[in-house]
């Protein structure tokens, strides 16, 4: 790439754009005071539930993430106060892209684009937008058009493992961990490492469910990292970070 982090990409000319307030506070920091990537992706969750909610869009369906890209300037301290703009930003045929930026006193902080799933709550079967999503959130789209394809490459057998244990707090009310909790594993590594990533990635391949015994694998480079959790032989999620 030719710049760490990727520019910010600017908001659409028109359409929805759903606009909220957040504090960072004491539970959601480091020791040294900067935001967790955990505490900040329930941040973006929290901003996408209070956009459906404002839109007035109730329907009998789970939005569950399938790919998060982080652009990172800074990482937001303890006490300050962010603007954090949110959009819908592309579609596919059962899934959508949503790009949300957290700002503070000096500027744009970190970019997130994410593509979420939509399924069926009866059945956990993917399921089209619907025409009324598509009113509400199509225009601010553009008729731009997202994959929901998975690129991260398999752990090498020779990276570091370890089990990374579950707690019943990592559940939420789809039955499965939530996608925040996945990057409490990337923290993890960043206490180890002891830098921030410039760009972080995380892809969700396969829901950790109760049952699950979670180990977490460790591939560390000069300025990357490559994290993943695997139960048994199945992959369950995979981080890429990039000083």
């Amino acid at each position: 790439m030719d710049s760490f982090p990727p520019p910010f990409v600017p908001g659409p000319p028109s359409g929805r754009v759903y606009r909220t307030r957040r504090a960072v506070r004491s539970g959601d920091v480091t020791p040294s005071g900067r935001l967790r990537l955990d505490a900040l992706a329930r941040y973006l969750q929290a901003a996408a539930e209070d956009d459906l909610t404002d839109s007035g869009l109730s329907e009998p369906v789970w939005w569950l993430m399938r790919r998060c890209e982080l652009a990172i300037s800074s990482l937001p301290m303890v006490g300050d106060r962010l603007s954090v703009t949110t959009y819908c930003s592309g579609t596919g045929p059962r899934w959508a892209e949503r790009t949300t930026t957290l700002s503070g006193a000096d500027g744009e902080a970190v970019q997130a684009r994410a593509v979420w799933a939509v399924v069926g709550r009866a059945d956990g079967r993917p399921t089209a937008l619907s025409a009324d999503f598509l009113r509400i959130y199509g225009e601010s789209a553009a008729g731009r058009t997202v994959s929901a394809r998975l690129s991260h490459p398999r752990p090498d057998s020779a990276a570091d493992r370890r089990a990374w244990p579950l707690r019943a707090t990592d559940f939420d009310l789809a039955g499965h961990v939530n996608n925040a909790v996945h990057w409490a594993a990337v923290e993890d590594e960043l206490a180890v490492s002891g830098w921030v990533p410039a760009v972080a990635e995380m892809e969700y391949h396969r829901a950790i469910s109760p049952g699950c015994a979670p180990t977490l694998v460790t591939d560390r480079r000069d300025r990357e990292a490559a994290i993943w959790l695997v139960d048994g032989g199945s992959l369950l999620a995979s981080a890429w970070l990039e000083r």
